[in-house]
């Protein structure tokens, strides 16, 4: 599998899941990794440093994911191979205790976006090029203090389904991924973080799911390999959806 003279951006590339997509693209040979990233200038410049490392030409892109600026940065890049909508935000509360302004952000940021970035780079992506958002079980289950979160990827899955099939006559692939709990810096914003954590251990396969064992999920997808993939959401969870499910309370 290779990805040799690739243009991928990665949207949540400097950190976690993001990261580890971005990394193991370059390790396949892409040649440039556009990272998007929110805030954090130092994790940034280190991920910028390990794709050097790997003979790929990093370019960092800052700011807002959903926004017009971030959007027309997109668009300024030139023909992309791979976009990957990695970035993931969110208010980790109750229902009921949340705002519209909450539901504002945490759509545009995980779903919106996903479309704005989309369309700007559409128009000049060729070929077999290949699209993909990363979802979560919160999609499909009730996870305590995820509604929101858990919206925004059900819409993130039901829009990956309407653009595989606008896009498919343009011959770009659009597909879903959707982890189980991986042990990233964004657990610290739950107020369950070590019940997520072991909920998460407690499936058929004994262990957390990795940042790394959806990277290599991506990848498969964004190769010729998945040419008739198309509109997918596939779970990489260690089995854990199989089972009967657990309160994240638990």
């Amino acid at each position: 599998m290779t990805f040799e003279g690739s243009s991928v951006l990665v949207t949540g590339g400097s950190r976690g899941i993001g990261k580890a997509i971005a990394l193991r693209l370059a390790s396949h040979g892409a040649s440039r990794v556009v990272i998007g990233y929110m805030r954090g200038d130092t994790p940034a410049e280190e991920t910028a440093a390990e794709l050097r490392a790997l003979g790929a030409e990093p370019i960092l892109v800052r700011g807002n994911v959903a926004s017009t600026r971030v959007a027309e940065e997109v668009a300024g890049l030139g023909p992309l191979d791979v976009i990957i909508h990695a970035a993931a935000t969110g208010v980790i509360r109750p229902a009921l205790e949340t705002e519209d302004k909450h539901w504002d952000w945490t759509l545009s940021a995980n779903a919106r976006a996903l479309l704005s970035l989309t369309r700007a780079a559409a128009p000049t992506m060729p070929q077999g090029s290949s699209v993909v958002g990363i979802s979560s079980l919160g999609s499909v289950r009730v996870l305590d203090n995820y509604t929101l979160v858990g919206v925004s990827k059900a819409a993130l899955e039901a829009l990956v389904r309407y653009l595989a099939v606008e896009l498919a006559p343009r011959g770009i692939r659009v597909n879903a991924v959707s982890a189980g709990v991986v042990e990233t810096a964004a657990l610290e914003h739950f107020p369950n973080k070590e019940a997520m954590l072991a909920m998460g251990e407690r499936n058929p396969a004994g262990r957390l799911v990795s940042p790394d064992d959806v990277a290599k999920l991506v990848t498969f997808l964004c190769s010729p390999d998945a040419d008739m993939i198309r509109g997918q959401t596939l779970v990489v969870d260690g089995g854990w959806s199989l089972l009967t499910t657990i309160s994240s309370g638990a």
